[in-house]
């Protein structure tokens, strides 16, 4: 975990939010008026500035103005010091697609259900602000993966000399990551999908399933929770796979080195097909014979963190998890005053 540092008077924020609703619109200008009043300039994305209101002095767009409105890309948040994410998970999921190149933290406030990835609640506009203001903040990096999607070589693809070379006469469709997850799922309701799942180049199991998801500690509280997976805490270094409703004797949740390899190969010999998510956003069409490989990323996400409180009291609050009943604080302060003044009697 490493504080957050940035030049004197290079101060720009991007703001990203889910506007579909009129109370999340009313959060985001909240959120764009205090930090303009802060003397912060703003960047937006172009569909959603128009979407916010602002006060007219701040309206002009381009580089050198208060509010610069972008098109969302890959390093649309180059240049500023956050990139602050109001919306739910999704959200803050979409905004990662535009902060990992550039390594610039993602600050959520919470307008979901959950938000497990979000460090403030709506309510907390004025903390949060000030927090970006004085730069009382730091950011921890997140792990995530990298996924390799490849298919059965055709008799077109040796001559063009596409063939993959590591994949065994399979050829690359496509290279995309995950913060969260990477599932393989059926892509058709009626039927389960074949699979044989792999580690570090060595077969495991095979599985008739609905799936298998692939996640990283920070999306263990997600599908993979919903899975039947376990909680990971972010400090873990590792990868899980935990299979989606398995007919198999063998189909437990599993939690391997960060240096593993996972891969996940429909069998071609029955005819199912699959279809691969990445954190529920990106997808490809998986045909039968295809090799999903999916490893640990090279480029991590960062999340800014307010408070340093610890992940256990994170479960609690999001999960809302009954804890009545610990005696945790009443006994230490009975250790205490025992300490000042010696054991009581009783």
């Amino acid at each position: 975990m490493t504080r957050q540092e940035t030049a004197p008077g290079d101060r720009r924020v991007l703001v990203i939010a889910h506007t579909g609703r009129e109370d999340a619109r009313a959060v985001a200008t909240q959120f764009c008026r205090g930090l303009l009043r802060a003397g912060i300039d703003l960047r937006l994305l172009a569909e959603e500035s128009a979407e916010l209101d602002l006060p007219a002095d701040g309206a002009a767009t381009g580089p050198g103005s208060r509010v610069e409105v972008v098109t969302p890309r890959a390093d649309a948040a180059a240049g500023c010091e956050v990139v602050l994410v109001i919306g739910g998970d999704g959200t803050i999921l979409r905004a990662a697609e535009l902060a990992r190149e550039c390594g610039t933290p993602l600050l959520g406030v919470n307008l979901g259900h959950v938000g497990f990835l979000a460090e403030a609640e709506s309510d907390d506009a004025e903390i949060t602000i000030d927090a970006i203001v004085h730069r009382r903040y730091t950011a921890e990096e997140r792990l995530t993966l990298d996924v390799r999607v490849l298919r059965d070589a055709g008799p077109g693809d040796a001559e063009a000399g596409r063939g993959d070379g590591e994949g065994g006469g399979k050829v690359l469709v496509c290279r995309t990551w995950a913060l969260n997850e990477a599932s393989v799922e059926k892509a058709a309701r009626e039927r389960m999908i074949e699979v044989v799942v792999e580690v570090d180049g060595r077969p495991l199991s095979r599985w008739g399933c609905d799936g298998v998801v692939c996640a990283t500690p920070t999306g263990s509280t997600a599908y993979n929770f919903s899975a039947g997976g376990p909680v990971v805490w972010p400090g873990v270094e590792a990868l899980l796979m935990v299979p989606i409703s398995a007919h198999a004797l063998f189909a437990r949740p599993m939690v391997v080195a960060p240096t593993s390899v996972l891969a996940v190969e429909v069998l071609a010999r029955t005819g199912s097909e699959g279809v691969l998510w990445c954190d529920g956003r990106r997808t490809v069409d998986l045909p039968p014979g295809a090799r999903i490989e999916v490893r640990r990323g090279r480029t991590p996400v960062k999340l800014v963190r307010l408070h340093q409180a610890p992940f256990t009291d994170r479960l609690v609050a999001k999960f809302g998890l009954p804890v009545t009943g610990w005696r945790g604080a009443a006994e230490r302060r009975r250790r205490e005053r025992d300490a000042r003044e010696g054991p009581s009697d009783a």
